[in-house]
């Protein structure tokens, strides 16, 4: 009896062995998971014809303005470089059925088609590929559609967001017996081409910010053009993005950006730094909004951040009276016995001098991966706010993200250099001069 061979990455083998209900994968460009599924379509078509089943294998995208955009020309490909399989599959220019025709592929939009998939005939397998954007709404939709009894559902994406619906549903969803997901990138694709190769290797060199979402499969954490990504960046590459202990030797610093009390208030952040020489340590982060100022009392005392050892800076309107509690920032804080100061206002182009002086600043800094994760995202995310009609910026964009980097600006503006260590004039000692 003859064996037929496959061409898969070996990680993908646990994910095609056994019953399941769900396989995946995701991860960076060039893996080979997008060719690998469409492959594994066709071996379950093959399967299935020879076995007398009659259904639709579902290729779906979230958005697919033609078939273009669709995953027709990876399985024609996929099925046409495997030998054993081609013989048993009628391929024309804009379907793919086998030569039986009791299997046939269908492909559509979940964006404009979602609701007409509910009538589609006895869908043996659903693969929704670049599954990244695919919206909580279509996933409620398109799973029930799945009412054979060994029906299964495929996804292939690259993670964009950790909030998406499809990363809440599926990355970590392995605790299920049900459910294979692996996750997959370039060094796990034994026939990477030398020619992606080196166009991988030109991102590392020339867009490093994007870089590890691109090819290793991590979640965007930079936009492009965002002030601080090439900097941040290099902060990962270079290891200082990690575990970052605390001294406890060592002053901690809390860098500030006030919010209020109200519904609809800004954010209140703090920044927690510790200066070691040239270091510039970042070992906490903190946001809330709307919060009194004793619940920002609260989890200073709940990290140890008592008066002894803690010194706050405030923004210029830490003097500002607050529009709820009658009282100042700054008078709240010293009245709990905290040391503060008020940073004062630095004039027009305040926001941009913050930022220049943070990328000045920047290859001296390190961050605790843990702790300051909310704050690192800000950063990758605060950017110029465009008028593009005109194709001029407008400064900093006042968005989610503007909070912690201007707290994070506060800090590097008010970052002071070491003092040096004078040279003692030993001839004045020996002199007995002092």
């Amino acid at each position: 009896m003859s064996v037929a061979r496959l061409k898969l990455p070996a990680k993908l083998v646990p994910v095609f062995e056994g019953e399941a209900d769900v396989r995946g994968a995701h991860g960076g460009r060039g893996s080979a998971k997008t060719r690998s599924f469409a492959l594994m379509t066709a071996v379950r078509a093959y399967k299935w014809d020879q076995e007398g089943r009659t259904g639709i294998i579902l290729c779906a995208r979230q958005f697919m303005n033609s078939l273009a955009d669709s995953s027709l020309e990876e399985i024609k490909a996929a099925i046409r470089d495997t030998e054993w399989l081609a013989p048993h599959f009628d391929i024309g220019e804009t379907y793919i059925r086998t030569k039986s025709g009791r299997i046939s592929y269908s492909f559509v939009g979940l964006s404009r088609n979602l609701n007409s998939i509910k009538s589609k005939f006895r869908i043996l397998l659903a693969w929704i590929d670049a599954a990244e954007p695919v919206t909580e709404e279509a996933w409620i939709k398109l799973i029930p559609t799945l009412r054979e009894e060994d029906s299964e559902l495929w996804l292939t994406w690259n993670p964009e967001r950790e909030e998406s619906a499809t990363n809440k549903r599926f990355r970590h969803a392995n605790d299920n017996d049900r459910v294979r997901i692996a996750e997959l990138n370039h060094r796990d694709n034994p026939w990477f081409p030398d020619i992606l190769d080196r166009v991988r290797l030109r991102d590392l060199e020339e867009r490093p910010e994007q870089y590890p979402h691109i090819w290793e499969g991590e979640y965007l954490t930079v936009v492009e053009g965002a002030y601080y990504a090439k900097h941040l960046a290099k902060a990962k590459i270079d290891g200082r993005v990690s575990f970052v202990p605390e001294d406890p030797n060592l002053i901690i610093r809390l860098f500030a950006d006030i919010g209020g009390t109200g519904a609809k208030a800004d954010n209140f952040v703090f920044w927690a730094a510790q200066f070691v020489g040239l270091e510039i340590r970042w070992v906490n982060h903190y946001e809330q909004q709307g919060q009194p100022i004793s619940a920002h009392l609260n989890w200073m005392r709940s990290q140890g951040y008592t008066p002894d050892r803690c010194k706050i800076w405030l923004p210029h309107d830490g003097d500002k009276q607050d529009s709820v509690f009658d009282t100042s920032y700054r008078k709240a804080f010293e009245d709990a016995h905290y040391s503060v100061v008020v940073v004062p206002n630095q004039g027009k182009g305040a926001a941009m001098l913050r930022v220049e002086e943070g990328r000045r600043l920047f290859p001296r800094m390190r961050f605790d991966e843990t702790k300051c994760a909310a704050g690192l995202k800000a950063l990758g995310w605060y950017h110029e706010k465009r008028d593009e009609e005109r194709g001029i910026g407008l400064g900093p964009d006042h968005d989610w993200a503007s909070h912690s980097a201007d707290a994070f600006g506060l800090g590097c503006v008010a970052h002071e250099e070491p003092r040096e260590a004078q040279k003692m004039d030993l001839s004045r000692l020996k002199r007995g001069i002092v």
